[in-house]
């Protein structure tokens, strides 16, 4: 399969997932730069990498969401096309309407670095089909705005159509607040679209992709992706 990885002014994870997606999946993948008018035919998913673009003036996300290449990711995604949203990718994928809700100041007000585990509890997306159901895995996140909220009405229509991917746990898979870094909702680190098609994180799985780094449990998400296209 073929990625496509974004560059925004302020993103430093694009080459992470690049790392992630060619050098250890071993996927055809290009960088895209976000003045970029088109997208190149042939591409199958297009990450969002995690940073600070555009500095996360005025709000995480809102001015990237306006960088020309947003116009043909949503484009790109509203005809099929896979997005993954990492971290700062997430948040501009809320700002562009891709997701629902929005990602808070963490709950302490404070940016956090550090290890955390997610529970799977959907493994029939294109995005994690490689994990079992209920599987635990260990992500780092990175982040000052990570605390996921939507209304009500919106948390339930996700909750109730298993579009929510995974949920911050303990390392054995218990789902209690006392585990939930930055204070989403229902502990909810990722979810999907309506159709399945982008998903939006706030771990970042390409920082854990090669055991040198200490763990490679994220590359079973671009694993996952690999096995959907084939």
């Amino acid at each position: 399969m073929k990625f496509g990885v974004v560059t925004f002014p302020g993103s430093n994870c694009d080459h992470d997932a690049i790392f992630a997606t060619g050098s250890m999946l071993g996927a055809d993948v290009v960088n895209l730069w976000h003045k970029d008018t088109s997208i190149p035919n042939g591409i199958d998913c297009i990450i969002l990498p995690g940073g600070f673009s555009y500095g996360d003036y005025l709000r995480c996300g809102a001015i990237a969401r306006f960088s020309p290449i947003m116009k043909e990711v949503v484009d790109f995604a509203n005809k099929g096309g896979y997005v993954m949203g990492i971290c700062n990718g997430f948040q501009v994928l809320t700002e562009a309407g891709l997701l629902p809700g929005a990602l808070l100041r963490n709950e302490s007000l404070h940016f956090i670095c550090k290890d955390v585990y997610l529970k799977t509890i959907n493994n029939s997306s294109a995005f994690t089909n490689k994990l079992a159901l209920d599987q635990v895995i260990r992500i780092p996140i990175a982040h000052g705005e990570g605390n996921y909220f939507a209304d009500p009405d919106t948390i339930k229509e996700l909750e109730d159509n298993n579009r929510v991917i995974f949920r911050y746990s303990s390392p054995d898979g218990i789902v209690e607040q006392e585990f939930n870094p930055n204070g989403s909702i229902n502990n909810i680190a990722g979810i999907i679209n309506d159709k399945g098609n982008v998903l939006g994180m706030m771990p970042h799985p390409e920082r854990y992709s090669d055991k040198r780094l200490g763990c490679d449990d994220g590359i079973a998400m671009f694993e996952s992706l690999n096995s959907f296209f084939k």
